[in-house]
């Protein structure tokens, strides 16, 4: 039986000519037929979508954004192919595309799913890019369009995988083209039972790679990072970080939780149900080991620091006398669910409750909305949430020097607070 691998390269990867070539090489050596290229919007093309959408919701003129992002696309292909390489067509219509879906009106109400159909374009030309120069250079490869494969339900912006349809899509379509060819495909978008562009969170790329990792029972998944491997901090926060050899799918799990962006949340669980190792390894220092996910019987102590940056604090106070009790967090928590919010933190206190929360725009406003009659609400934005797990006192006391903290809470292995970003 043939062995299959998963790819997935992030937009830092294949942020320019020079990046897209290196890919190149780092594939050159390992690829064989059995295996899935799972790519990324190229650089910060996603964020810069995001603005072309603030601007139309605004009102505002985004003709220049748009300008912009093509021709930082067509720039890469300039430094890639020859002018009259077919792909400078293949991205124009893309833009034309663009351009057509983004007449059509937005508004509070279709937010999310208008947002899923304008941000996937980022990752179907990223992927046409990079297959085309793939296969130039003798690297042959299908292009697979995601959406023919992801099934998910309609939560725009956090779709749900439909894991039985996209087993179903998976035998039908990856497993027969795997067998002559490596298959280059997008992160991140799905599609709906209604046909329309689904997406899988911000990052969620590495989802992407685990789903169809499990449905292939692939032989492992590698994540190409700029970082070389997972640590134990931000190295761009902190000076003097600690690389992990190898983790425990658990522990892994549990800081993607907290929010270390490294992996997407929900990349370890499908993995871990199947024992299939997750590596994370450098583009830039491709030779070197990386880390290893998979199973491991002993656990970490080393201390770890997650910050999460745009978090919203909201304390939610009775106003009729009585004490907090489960209903009052029941009905919360309900409205939570509806818009998709994942609570960051939680404490209680006899007469509030407080959460914090990701900045997600309308979320906020609606959420005060639905539950103004109940309580009295006060929120606080623009915080950090500072998680560190296996902390110790001295740990502790230096993160908190000079810091506003208007929240924290402690366990045997884990500490947090919410607090103002230092100036």
């Amino acid at each position: 039986m043939s062995k299959t691998f998963v790819f997935k390269f992030g937009g830092a990867s294949v942020k320019d000519a020079d990046s897209v070539k290196n890919l190149s090489n780092i594939l050159y050596n390992r690829l064989r037929n059995h295996t899935i290229i799972v790519i990324s919007a190229m650089g910060k093309t996603t964020n810069a979508l995001e603005q072309i959408l603030d601007k139309k919701l605004n009102e505002e003129d985004f003709s220049l954004n748009s300008t912009i992002i093509e021709n930082y696309h067509l720039d890469i292909c300039a430094g890639l192919f020859e002018s009259s390489h077919q792909i400078f067509s293949i991205i124009n219509n893309y833009f034309l595309q663009l351009s057509r879906d983004l007449e059509k009106p937005l508004n509070r109400e279709n937010y999310d799913s208008y947002y899923d159909q304008i941000i996937s374009y980022g990752e179907l030309i990223s992927t046409r890019i990079v297959q085309e120069y793939l296969c130039q250079e003798g690297i042959y490869c299908i292009w697979q369009d995601a959406r023919e494969i992801i099934q998910t339900n309609s939560d725009y912006r956090f779709a749900k995988i439909d894991w039985k349809k996209t087993q179903h899509q998976v035998d039908k379509i990856l497993k027969p083209s795997l067998a002559k060819f490596p298959i280059v495909t997008q992160g991140f978008i799905g599609k709906s039972d209604q046909g329309k562009t689904t997406t899988l969170g911000r990052e969620g790329s590495d989802f992407t790679a685990a789903i169809l990792a499990s449905c292939l029972k692939a032989n492992s998944v590698t994540i190409w990072k700029d970082v070389e491997g997972v640590l134990n901090a931000d190295p761009k926060r902190f000076p003097h970080t600690v690389k992990f050899e190898e983790l425990d799918y658990k522990e892994a799990a549990e800081l993607t939780y907290y929010g270390a962006s490294v992996i997407h949340p929900k990349t370890i669980k499908p993995l871990a149900n199947l024992s299939i190792p997750l590596f994370v390894r450098s583009f830039i220092h491709p030779d070197r080991p990386g880390t290893k996910i998979h199973n491991l019987q002993s656990t970490s102590t080393i201390p770890c620091i997650v910050i999460k940056d745009d978090q919203i604090l909201v304390s939610f106070k009775v106003t009729d006398f009585t004490f907090i009790n489960e209903s009052h967090i029941h009905r919360i928590y309900a409205e939570l669910e509806k818009l998709k919010l994942k609570v960051n933190m939680l404490q209680t206190s006899a007469i509030s409750i407080s959460i914090v929360i990701d900045k997600q725009i309308f979320k906020l406003e609606t959420l005060i909305e639905s539950l103004n009659q109940e309580f009295e609400i006060r929120y606080n934005e623009s915080l950090q949430l500072i998680t560190v797990k296996n902390h110790t006192p001295e740990l502790i006391q230096e993160l908190m020097k000079e810091r506003d903290i208007l929240m924290e809470q402690m366990t045997r292995t884990t500490y947090q607070m919410i607090v103002k970003p230092l100036a």
